[in-house]
């Protein structure tokens, strides 16, 4: 059975009466309604939306897009003969893993990075890469794969956003996933994008310095640049997907930045919270040992989630509450938790 939400459904902005809703309006709106009252208000129709299961679904298929594109990554390099580029695949892997790394991915990758054994003049032919054959198998098989699970996971975010928005029905299936794979190859690009360069700049230069032997100079330039350059990019496809993911017409950008700034904002936050906390305790490492890798992928994912449905459920409700709809939860009068239109609903099918 489809999951319902228990939230007043938002109103499309550009079905009111009067002239397109502008950035002074939104402004205007956030001012009238407060900061404070506008965050509790879209705490609960995150909440009552299920945005926290919605959240840990997008997680799941997130982490499972992740780890085949980075396997993918070092045997697309091995197999067009750029191992230099494998190699730093693999030292940022390993760099960016907690502890002592995440040995079973990073062997894997070290594996599929490494440079093919050079041929003796008396030899036939040359000898059997070790990581020719995983290369080629990962570069198939991880990309399909990443691919596949990252648009399941921008569908899971169109259902999450739907919910959070009120909107009980997805698209159908057809156009659900379609849409859900043009934004892979756009906004999911760009994201990758944003997060290689924010999360993983600095092993990722270091790792570039040591290959290719940069100087200082190079490195101080990528430092600089990665900042910038990797918030645009996370800018972008957050942006995008606050427009296009919900099964609904959404207002103009100036409606959606404020819910895309937070989005934004805790993800960076959280991240930085989540890198400290694990290069400073040891115990996590000790704990989870080499599956540590995956346990932190699992928790960013998450927290990846809960960040992007928070910043649609800030969105929806400015957008509520410029039509009128303050309160986000439907009515429940006889507190039994299922809303009173809905048991309505319920009562009069059951009596025929």
């Amino acid at each position: 059975m489809t999951a319902v939400s228990s939230v007043r459904a938002v109103p499309e902005t550009t079905d009111m009466e009067g002239d397109d809703l502008s950035a002074d309006d939104a402004w205007h709106t956030v001012r009238h309604t407060g900061l404070l009252a506008l965050g509790r208000t879209a705490f609960l129709r995150f909440r009552y939306g299920d945005g926290f299961s919605h959240a840990r679904a997008f997680a799941l298929q997130l982490a499972l897009a992740t780890v085949p594109l980075i396997i993918a990554g070092s045997g697309l390099a091995s197999s067009i003969g750029a191992e230099s580029v494998a190699q730093v695949v693999a030292r940022t892997v390993v760099a960016v893993s907690p502890g002592t790394g995440d040995q079973l991915l990073a062997d894997v990758v070290d594996r599929a990075a490494a440079p093919a054994p050079a041929v003796g003049p008396g030899d036939d032919e040359a000898p059997d890469r070790p990581g020719e054959d995983l290369g080629e198998l990962a570069v198939v098989f991880g990309l399909v794969t990443a691919f596949v699970a990252m648009t399941s996971a921008f569908a899971q975010l169109e259902r999450g956003a739907n919910r959070v928005y009120g909107v009980e029905r997805d698209r159908p299936a057809l156009r659900k996933y379609a849409r859900a794979a043009v934004l892979t190859a756009t906004a999911g690009t760009a994201l990758g994008v944003g997060l290689v360069l924010i999360v993983a700049g600095g092993p990722f230069g270091d790792a570039l310095e040591v290959v290719y032997r940069w100087g200082d100079a190079a490195e101080t330039v990528w430092d600089l640049v990665r900042w910038p350059v990797g918030l645009v990019a996370l800018i972008v496809a957050v942006t995008t997907l606050f427009r296009f993911a919900p099964r609904r017409r959404q207002p103009g950008l100036s409606w959606l930045a404020l819910g895309a700034a937070l989005t934004v904002a805790a993800w960076l936050a959280a991240s930085g919270v989540i890198a400290a906390y694990v290069s400073v305790s040891g115990e996590f490492s000790a704990t989870y040992g080499p599956l540590a890798g995956i346990m932190v992928l699992l928790l960013w994912a998450f927290v990846t989630g809960v960040a992007l449905l928070a910043g649609f459920a800030v969105s929806a409700q400015l957008e509520a509450v410029r039509a009128g709809v303050v309160d986000p939860l439907l009515a429940d009068a006889d507190d039994d938790g299922v809303p009173d239109d809905r048991q309505h609903t319920e009562q009069h099918a059951a009596g025929g």
